[in-house]
């Protein structure tokens, strides 16, 4: 049976969700975000100091402060065979960088796949964590994100200044 929590982040509230009671991580949905589940399927509100939800408020605390630069949770995603190459892909982008769907395409052995990639890219569950954000157009500009345009730019803009100051405060 899932189970969720909701967090405070700088991006707004942040849903997280856990399935099965596993300690694994299956959700992280913004609101009002493109391709959200409905709430039901989130299941009951659990504490969140319990396992995942712990650990994955630490590490997002961090990301936040601009202290961690990539997660290291367990993650159960469920999606299609295409999709779950394109999500392992987008974890090897690595952090105040960017790349192109087109790119990201070629990356996974699929040249021609760019926007089969930007379709995996906005179904991914677990934003900010698998970094989809990350992804941009051909000429570098900011393209769908399932969070909303304003919260890709928020989080790149955070990511190149962190990246290349070597880390700010920011209050979770």
């Amino acid at each position: 049976m899932p189970t969720h929590v909701v967090l405070d982040s700088p991006v707004g509230p942040l849903t997280l969700v856990a399935t099965d009671g596993a300690l694994t991580l299956s959700g992280l949905y913004m609101e009002k975000q493109r391709h959200l589940p409905s709430e039901e399927t989130f299941g009951a509100l659990a504490d969140a100091d319990s396992e995942p939800f712990a650990t994955v408020a630490a590490q997002l605390s961090a990301y936040f402060a601009g202290e961690l630069t990539e997660f290291d949770v367990p993650l159960a995603l469920h999606g299609t065979p295409f999709q779950q190459r394109v999500w392992a892909a987008l974890q090897e982008v690595p952090y105040g960088e960017t790349i192109t769907y087109g790119e990201l395409a070629v990356e996974i052995g699929s040249p021609s796949a760019s926007r089969a990639v930007g379709l995996a890219n906005g179904r991914n569950p677990v934003g900010v964590v698998v970094p989809c954000h990350r992804v941009v157009g051909s000429t570098g500009s900011l393209t769908g994100y399932g969070g909303g345009l304003d919260r890709k730019r928020y989080l790149l803009d955070f990511e190149r200044k962190t990246s290349t100051s070597g880390g700010v405060t920011t209050l979770f």
